[in-house]
């Protein structure tokens, strides 16, 4: 179900969103195409939201069938097929020595529509690049996330792609119990691991989405490597172990060279363009009171956020507090940032 459409007779949507397909068409790292939420301000935004921080399954995807073969990840002793894998309901559970017993909103949703917190963002809580690091955030702000996604306040630039889409969709029949409940389980998940490297290069691999919304290295026809330009190339370390959702698979997060220095410069003294990221999020980036931790998360997660905020998609009750923020940043500053933050230890 698609629960924000473009308008057609919004001329200037349906303009910007043919200009973003048809860039994607002859960009590197191809993804699928996109439609553009309706409230979204590109042009207050100041540029189109980029494909790679976006990623989209491509049209033609097509999942590989279930053979039946049981499926192993290392330092497991686990075994599932494709089928139990796929299923929203029962997150896959390589490592369970990693985390406390799941409550059944985590590990098992309640059917139909209620998908377990446990699938997408993983039992630990710690999410890949299309989602959230739900683990160790303050109660305040976990329960008025949750509240901004029920009321329609938070939502993406992009918002079909599935796990937006699907995010939205399972959590609106939640209860107050149930979320309280996914809090009080991944609050005790606090991530004490580097699990995105931050590299800067000038040359980075050949890209493409490759099932699961995350881009990966092209392996065969067309692979190779292309100058990164003005990109964010996060890609997992093992694609396949990711797609088999295991957790203690991390990711390389190539940014153009200088990010991270610029980037910091402008995250603790707002470079003269914005306001220090540190003093509201900390002078660690692990956030202070209600404002949640920045650091150590997925890049493009954290550059989709500051552009949601900035072209009004994300407009939810703290929102206003990020305008001053994001206003005056160019894509570059947002790479920067972004580098930067993911950097440093969570």
């Amino acid at each position: 179900m698609r629960f924000i459409r473009v308008a057609t007779a919004i001329a200037a949507v349906v303009l910007v969103t043919s200009v973003i397909v048809a860039g994607q068409a002859s960009a590197p790292g191809i993804s699928g195409p996109t439609k553009i939420n309706p409230k979204a301000d590109i042009n207050a935004a100041g540029f189109p939201p980029p494909y790679w921080a976006y990623p989209a399954n491509l049209p033609d995807y097509v999942a590989p069938p279930d053979k039946g073969e049981k499926m192993r990840v290392p330092n497991s002793n686990v075994q599932l097929t494709l089928t139990q894998i796929r299923d929203f309901f029962t997150p896959p559970d390589w490592h369970p020595e990693d985390h406390p017993a799941m409550p059944p909103i985590v590990g098992t949703g309640r059917k139909p529509q209620v998908w377990a917190c446990g699938y997408c963002h993983l039992p630990t809580g710690w999410g890949k690049p299309e989602n959230a690091n739900v683990s160790n955030l303050p109660e305040p702000y976990f329960l008025q996330t949750v509240a901004d996604f029920k009321n329609g306040t938070r939502r993406s630039t992009v918002p079909d792609i599935l796990p937006h889409s699907g995010m939205v969709a399972a959590i609106m029949p939640t209860t107050d119990a149930e979320v309280r409940e996914a809090y009080a389980y991944f609050a005790k998940n606090k991530l004490t691991m580097q699990r995105y490297k931050v590299t800067e290069a000038t040359m980075v691999p050949k890209t493409k989405v490759q099932g699961s919304w995350v881009l990966a290295p092209i392996v065969g026809a067309g692979e190779g490597m292309e100058p990164i330009g003005q990109r964010i190339v996060e890609v997992p370390n093992d694609p396949i172990l990711t797609g088999l959702r295991d957790w203690r698979i991390g990711f390389t997060t190539y940014v153009p060279p200088g990010s991270i220095k610029k980037g910091e410069a402008l995250v603790t003294t707002g470079g003269g363009k914005t306001v220090q990221c540190t003093i509201c999020h900390g002078s660690d980036l692990r956030g202070i009171g209600p404002v949640p931790p920045i650091a150590g998360r997925s890049a493009i997660y954290t550059f989709r956020q500051l552009y949601d905020f900035k072209d009004g998609a994300r407009h939810g009750a703290w929102s206003a507090m990020m305008k001053p923020v994001v206003q005056n940043l160019t894509l570059d500053d947002m790479i920067a940032i972004t580098a930067y933050t993911s950097s440093r230890m969570p």
